[in-house]
């Protein structure tokens, strides 16, 4: 990074954390936010550095929306979404959005799928169109929908019954909760893969995918005035639906530790270990990212240096903290070497715990984590992607995207006290669940 982006990031990050407003991100004075007609929230950002404008559009469904014999379809439509319309054949999505200069992706979580197109200002109106046409018009052809069912069958192979790591992930999510639906793997178990039924795809897609249910986001070389019409113009005759049912069930708070193996042929001992924590917009969460960042993010980081470095216990470590609608886990994962010690690694995992427990984590610790998360906010918002992801994210999970610009002075606001406090409360033995994968034939 060049000396001036330095400087103006940092500028920018000492200005936000000072108790400016949301004014002082250049441009964020200019964010709109309106809701049609049809429930269909829209918040356009105007940034006209580049000929560029990213979508993003956000339908509430994932994972968590799911229930046993349809698993997985949240994900399932993830795919079908580009499968065509009673209005444009297969295909045609991805041809016309390359032909206009402009790319997109998708994905989905337990809690949301999430559709991302970036493309030149002069495409604003088709990718509009075609984002609409999608939403209202899709073609459940059989013959599509059986094609579709083997491509996602494939993916499942692939991620987790081909992976290790990925067969221990799913197994550990369905151990460590018991009734909430965040046990299910978002890709969907097998037999439910192979019977969803037309019934069944149709209910959903006209459950979920209403405008009521979205929240679409354009951010770059767009005004609000021509943004807001042509959403207007292409969204805003899509009827409203039913609300999808709100999720009732509250996973009970876990009494005791669990544990699981899996016995599988591969060349390396695997050991995860997951903690129930909080929802996206808990007070704990920033304290929490801050503490797991301290010992698992990086090279420098408490775990790669015991671990890796000095007792050469484990190979790789990592961690994910789950922020979504519900309470969800915090993920510390080691891959040991081959012949690794699976009790030597956890017991000099729990050590580490330990100590942060009783003593705490030092100012410099604090502060290089503090680093860390304003480095890669400032960098997400000096691009229209990373601006539309994280006015999404806050928008959806934080119920209100101005959050968002509070975000730094929360990090920022972060004691060493309250990460020792969270390591207290959330890294509990009788709140967590060990798994590990043992090379077959070596003993339990």
């Amino acid at each position: 990074m060049n000396n001036i982006k330095a400087t103006g990031i940092a500028l920018l990050a000492t200005l936000l954390v000072s108790g400016a407003q949301a004014q002082t991100i250049p441009g964020a004075d200019g964010i709109e936010a309106r809701v049609l007609d049809n429930g269909l929230k829209v918040i356009i950002w105007p940034d006209h550095d580049i000929p560029n404008v990213a979508l993003y559009n956000w339908i509430r469904a994932g994972g968590r929306n799911e229930y046993p014999g349809i698993t997985g379809i949240a994900h399932y439509f993830e795919h079908m979404m580009f499968n065509g319309t009673t209005t444009h054949p297969p295909g045609d999505f991805d041809r016309i959005m390359q032909a206009n200069g402009g790319s997109n992706n998708a994905y989905t979580s337990n809690d949301v799928t999430v559709y991302t197109d970036w493309f030149p200002r002069s495409a604003l109106e088709v990718v509009i169109g075609l984002e609409a046409d999608r939403m209202q018009n899709l073609d459940l052809d059989p013959e599509v929908v059986e094609s579709e069912r083997g491509v996602v069958y494939s993916e499942r192979r692939l991620r987790v019954d081909n992976s290790n790591a990925g067969r221990l992930q799913e197994q550990m999510s369905a151990t460590a909760y018991v009734a909430h639906p965040y046990q299910f793997p978002v890709i969907g178990w097998p037999s439910d893969i192979e019977s969803w039924t037309l019934e069944d795809l149709q209910q959903f897609y006209t459950t979920y995918y209403a405008p009521n249910n979205a929240t679409l986001l354009l951010v770059g070389d767009v005004t609000t005035e021509d943004g807001f019409a042509l959403v207007e113009k292409y969204f805003g005759p899509i009827p409203a639906q039913q609300p999808p049912a709100a999720l009732r069930t509250v996973e009970p708070e876990q009494q005791g530790e669990r544990r699981l193996q899996l016995q599988l042929p591969a060349q390396t001992p695997i050991l995860q270990m997951v903690w129930h924590s909080g929802a996206a917009g808990d007070a704990m969460m920033p304290a929490l990212d801050l503490l797991m960042a301290i010992l698992a993010r990086g090279d420098s980081s408490r775990l790669h240096r015991l671990l890796v470095e000095q007792e050469q216990a484990a190979i790789d470590i990592g961690y994910y903290v789950h922020e979504g609608f519900d309470p969800g886990l915090t993920w510390l994962s080691a891959v040991l070497p081959q012949g690794g010690d699976l009790a030597r690694t956890e017991s000099l995992i729990d050590q580490a715990i330990a100590d942060v427990i009783d003593n705490g984590v030092s100012d410099a610790e604090v502060q290089k984590a503090k680093n860390l998360w304003l480095a890669g906010f400032w960098r997400a918002m000096a691009t229209i992607d990373g601006k539309a992801d994280w006015l999404g994210t806050y928008e959806v999970f934080h119920d209100d995207y101005r959050k968002l610009f509070d975000a730094p002075a929360q990090y920022q606001a972060v004691t060493a006290e309250q990460i020792r406090a969270a390591a207290a409360a959330i890294l509990r033995p009788t709140n967590r669940t060990v798994g590990s994968v043992i090379p077959a034939g070596e003993g339990a």
